[in-house]
């Protein structure tokens, strides 16, 4: 047995999910948070989101007794979504009540709020386990901030802990659910690429964008302060910047004033069809958050999930770790459940004949004037 530090649980990825469980979980567990981000400096990683808060995700923080602070909100406020639909040529506005913040921010607010007996680790890297005598050995790759480049760069040096339980909140490409999960079913897998550009104009609504040529999912417009977000997600196969350009050159014709983009990122994104594709434990290992799939497949929204997954994890350790699996999953159901139902309404929106019968029913639809202040 070597001498590598012991955990009960080990934490990789601190996000919204991991975050929430590190904070949640009772304190008589040692535990350690560890994210490749460095919390610590401003010019940090990009989360590749759009930054907005669904009603959903607005309901956990609410249950959780948590209101989201003055520094983590990006402009403008958005209460409606504007719809335009390329496929059948409708636009249609729709009342949505988002809360536009900066995505960096809101993982550093949550991260800070994780109580001091936790152990974190920030630019760490997550390389793999093996089992060692019942527990889990974590391998970490410390990085480090370049300030020639304003980058992380990976160092030579390697961080092994061990643990009694492990815990994957690394998000849509998962590497704790590739090394754990080898032959399960799998989600679908896209590509998300955002590009931000400078803007001088102000969009109040938040724009989704239905265009078959382009994706099968959707695409969006979103701003944020003096910059618009644009996005798309593009399935596992397509040459994804071939596609974004597509969406571009489409945004232009239609009218819209786009320069050169200030920065791009691009994430892989999960799309749940099945719940059979939803992976949540397996021995000592847990996945929550898009780590285990839990994601909308008609939204992309995942915060929602990913805090009230960390919710069940913790409760589920809290009462009785060594058996947190059974708990855990059982817990899940409600989320498998409103998942499935995410696809059944999956089919109705991103299915071209039926959205034109919606649309063109104008239920639910604004009424008045809007000025198109985003051209």
């Amino acid at each position: 047995m070597d001498e590598a530090c012991m955990y009960d649980v080990v934490i990789v990825g601190a996000g919204p999910a991991g975050s929430t469980l590190a904070r949640m979980v009772d304190k008589k567990y040692k535990v350690l948070i560890v994210d490749k981000r460095p919390f610590d400096i401003s010019d940090m990683d990009e989360k590749c989101c759009g930054g907005l808060l669904a009603p959903d995700a607005q309901k956990m923080l609410a249950e959780l007794g948590l209101g989201v602070p003055k520094s983590v909100l990006s402009g403008p406020q958005m209460f409606s979504v504007k719809t335009l639909d390329f496929d059948n040529d409708l636009v249609r506005y729709y009342q949505r009540f988002y809360i536009n913040v900066n995505r960096n921010l809101f993982d550093k607010w949550l991260f800070d709020l994780i109580p001091d007996h936790v152990d974190k680790k920030i630019n760490c890297c997550y390389k793999g386990y093996t089992i060692q005598e019942g527990t889990y050995k974590v391998t970490l790759k410390v990085r480090e901030y370049d300030k020639n480049s304003s980058r992380m760069a990976m160092s030579d040096d390697n961080l092994v802990v061990r643990t009694k339980i492990l815990i994957g909140a690394d998000g849509g490409n998962s590497a704790i659910r590739h090394q754990a999960f080898i032959g399960r079913p799998q989600p679908d897998t896209y590509l998300s690429i955002q590009k931000w550009y400078k803007t001088p104009r102000t969009m109040p609504f938040y724009t989704s964008i239905f265009d078959s040529s382009i994706t099968d999912f959707y695409s969006w417009l979103i701003q944020k302060d003096q910059q618009l977000l644009i996005g798309t997600t593009i399935q596992k196969g397509k040459n994804p910047n071939t596609q974004y350009n597509r969406l571009i050159d489409r945004l232009v014709k239609e009218g819209y004033e786009i320069g050169e983009p200030v920065k791009q990122m691009g994430t892989v994104i999960l799309r749940t069809r099945k719940t059979k594709q939803i992976q949540l434990t397996k021995d000592g290992i847990g996945l929550i958050g898009e780590a285990a799939g839990l994601i909308s497949p008609s939204s992309a929204e995942g915060i929602s999930y990913a805090i009230k997954s960390a919710v069940y994890m913790a409760d589920a350790i809290n009462q009785k770790s060594v058996t947190f699996q059974k708990k855990y999953t059982k817990a899940c159901i409600g989320i498998k459940r409103n998942i499935w139902f995410k696809n059944i309404k999956t089919m109705v929106i991103y299915n071209r004949f039926f959205r034109k019968l919606v649309m063109l029913s104008k239920i639910l639809a604004l009424k008045g004037n809007h000025h198109h202040s985003e051209k």
